[in-house]
């Protein structure tokens, strides 16, 4: 068994979502390994990963609606409020959604379907630089 192993460092737009398939694809293909695991992992609190619809942008658009409703931010009742409104419902989103995810591998391409993309989710509302560890392992 091979273990190949790279972060990539995503610059984020701001809150959203922001596809990084094509990203992890190329390190899948660098890896050399043709039949195994791709495990990412993102290493930050207030931003997560999700695989989601990558053909219509207004999935995207729903889920940040919804994420928007159920975990609005400026709420009186949180007090890890030091960098500011949207620092906690960060964390909250992230502790909703995952800080990682799973792809299976076969013939040197991850096994996602026909409709799915990678997406890295920021969930404060400015940029920043993210790292998400691409780890793949097989034969």
């Amino acid at each position: 068994m091979k273990i190949f192993q790279q972060v990539l460092k995503i610059q984020t737009r701001g809150k959203g979502l922001q596809e990084i398939t094509s990203e992890v694809r190329e390190v899948v293909r660098a890896s050399e390994i043709t039949s195994g695991l791709c495990n990412l992992f993102v290493r930050h609190t207030s931003s997560s990963l999700v695989i989601q619809e990558n053909a219509d942008p207004d999935v995207q658009k729903d889920l940040e609606y919804f994420f928007r409703k159920l975990v609005p931010e400026n709420d009186l009742g949180y007090t890890h409020t030091l960098e500011g409104p949207d620092d906690m419902p960060s964390h909250i989103r992230s502790a909703m959604t995952k800080t990682s995810e799973q792809i299976p591998l076969a013939d040197g391409k991850m096994l996602l379907g026909t409709w799915q993309g990678i997406f890295l989710w920021e969930h404060r509302s400015r940029g920043h630089s993210r790292n998400v560890v691409v780890h793949i392992s097989g034969d």
